[in-house]
C-alpha cells in the first residue's frame, strides 16, 4: 500500500507531462526534433575539433566557429519568418539540406586543404539551420491552444529538451572525434539533423498552419514590449557564455566538461521540475523573480572558484544551473504573448538570436578578464550580467505599467 501511494505521488506529478503527449502525433515529432536537435550541440565542437586535428590552428578554429554564429544570427530570424509565413515541412526540409551541405562542404574543405577562406564560407552556409527548438515550441502552442497551464509545461518541456541537447551533443561530438576520426563528429551531426527534420516534417496533423502574407503583418521586434525583453535575453546570454569560458579557464578539459555537464544537468531538472508547477498570470513578474534567483545563485560560483575546491565549484554550478530553465521558461511564454499572430517563429528566433548574441560577447569578456586578470575573476561577469537582465526587466515592467496608467487616465479624461 505504501509503495502504491508513493507511485500514486510521483505519477501525480508527472500528470501535466502525461496530459502534454495526449494529442496524437506529440509523441513522434518530439522524437523527431529531438533528434534533429542534438547536433545543434555537436557541430561547432565537432568544427573546432577537426579544425584544430588537421591544421593545427585552434585560432583558425575558433574564427571560423565565430563567423559560423554572426551569420546564423543574421540569417536565422529570416529563416523563420518563411516557416511562418510557409510552413514547417515546406522551409524547414530544404533550409536544414543546405545547411547539411555547408557542413559537408567544410569538412571536405578541411580534409582536402582548401584556402582557409573557403572554411569560412562553408561555415557560413550551415546558417540556414532551422530553429528546431522554436519549431517545436509552435507546435505546442498550436496543438494547446488557449490552454495556459499546457504551454507552461510544454515550455519547461522544450527548455529541459535544450539542456539535455546542449549537455550530450559536445560530449557525443568528443567521443566521436577521438574514437574514430576527426570528421566523425560533423558526420553524424548531418545524419542525426536530416533525419530528425524528416521525421519531424513528416508529422503534418500537428504543424501550425500556414499564416501566408497576413495584411498589415508586421515584425515581432515592433511589437511592444519586445525590443525590452531582448535585451534581457542577451544579457541572460552573457551570463552563459561567461560562466562557461571561465570554468574552462579554470579547470583542465575534461574536468570543466564534467562539471558544466553538472550545470547543465541542474538547469534539465529544474525545467521539468518547473513543468509540474502552476502557470504564472503575472509574468513580468515572475520573471523578475526568476533573474533575481539566478543573480543570488551565480554568486555561488564566485565563491566557491576562490576555494580552489572543485568541489564545491561542481556544487555551486549545479545549484547556479537550477535558475537557468525557469528563467528561460518564463522568458519563452513572454515571448510567445507578445509575438503577433503568424510569427511565433520569427519571435522566438530572435530571443535564441538575442541569446546567442550575448553568449558571444559573454565568452569574449571571460576570455579577456581571464588573460588579464584570473578565471576566478571571470566569475564575476555571469553575476554582473544577472543584475544587468534583472535591472532591465524591472526598468521594462515600470515602463509598462507607466504605459497603462497614461492609457486609463487618457480614457478617463475621454482622449483616444
Amino acid at each position: 500500500m505504501a509503495l502504491r501511494t508513493a507511485f500514486g505521488r510521483k505519477t501525480g506529478r508527472l500528470a501535466p507531462y502525461r496530459r502534454l503527449f495526449e494529442p496524437a502525433g506529440s509523441t513522434a515529432f518530439t522524437v523527431g526534433n529531438l533528434l534533429a536537435r542534438l547536433p545543434m550541440g555537436m557541430f561547432s565542437v565537432s568544427a573546432v575539433i577537426m579544425i584544430a586535428g588537421v591544421r593545427g590552428s585552434y585560432a583558425l578554429a575558433g574564427a571560423v566557429t565565430a563567423v559560423g554564429l554572426l551569420a546564423t544570427a543574421l540569417v536565422a530570424p529570416w529563416t523563420a519568418r518563411l516557416v511562418d509565413r510557409y510552413g514547417q515541412a515546406r522551409i524547414a526540409v530544404p533550409a536544414a539540406a543546405l545547411a547539411a551541405l555547408g557542413s559537408i562542404a567544410l569538412l571536405l574543405c578541411v580534409r582536402l586543404d582548401a584556402p582557409d577562406w573557403t572554411l569560412f564560407a562553408a561555415y557560413a552556409a550551415t546558417a540556414t539551420t532551422p530553429n528546431t527548438g522554436g519549431m517545436s515550441r509552435a507546435r505546442w502552442a498550436h496543438i494547446h491552444r488557449g490552454d495556459p497551464a499546457a504551454l507552461h509545461t510544454a515550455n519547461s518541456f522544450e527548455q529541459a529538451a535544450d539542456e539535455l541537447c546542449f549537455m550530450l551533443g559536445p560530449v557525443l561530438a568528443a567521443l566521436l572525434c577521438s574514437a574514430l576520426f576527426s570528421e566523425a563528429g560533423t558526420l553524424a551531426g548531418v545524419v542525426l539533423m536530416m533525419t530528425g527534420i524528416l521525421v519531424f516534417a513528416a508529422q503534418r496533423s500537428t504543424e501550425p498552419p500556414p499564416a501566408g502574407r497576413p495584411a498589415g503583418s508586421r515584425s515581432p521586434l515592433r511589437a511592444p514590449g519586445m525590443l525590452p525583453l531582448l535585451t534581457v535575453f542577451l544579457a541572460t546570454g552573457a551570463v552563459f557564455g561567461a560562466l562557461e569560458v571561465s570554468t574552462l579557464a579554470l579547470l583542465d578539459g575534461p574536468t570543466a566538461g564534467l562539471l558544466l555537464g553538472l550545470q547543465a544537468a541542474g538547469s534539465c531538472a529544474a525545467g521539468l521540475l518547473y513543468g509540474t508547477v502552476p502557470a504564472a498570470r503575472g509574468l513580468p513578474g515572475r520573471l523578475a523573480i526568476c533573474l533575481a534567483a539566478m543573480t543570488a545563485l551565480m554568486t555561488l560560483p564566485l565563491f566557491a572558484a576562490r576555494t580552489g575546491s572543485a568541489a564545491l565549484l561542481a556544487v555551486a554550478l549545479l545549484m547556479a544551473g537550477a535558475a537557468t530553465a525557469p528563467t528561460m521558461v518564463t522568458g519563452m511564454t513572454l515571448v510567445q504573448r507578445l509575438t503577433p499572430p503568424g510569427s511565433l517563429n520569427e519571435g522566438m528566433t530572435l530571443a535564441v538570436t538575442a541569446i546567442l548574441g550575448g553568449i558571444a560577447a559573454g565568452s569574449a569578456g571571460a576570455g579577456w578578464t581571464a588573460e588579464h586578470a584570473s578565471p576566478v575573476t571571470g566569475y564575476a561577469i555571469p553575476v554582473t550580467a544577472a543584475a544587468v537582465a534583472l535591472l532591465l526587466s524591472l526598468s521594462a515592467r515600470a515602463r509598462a505599467g507607466r504605459r497603462a496608467t497614461r492609457h486609463v487616465v487618457h480614457r478617463a479624461d475621454g482622449q483616444p
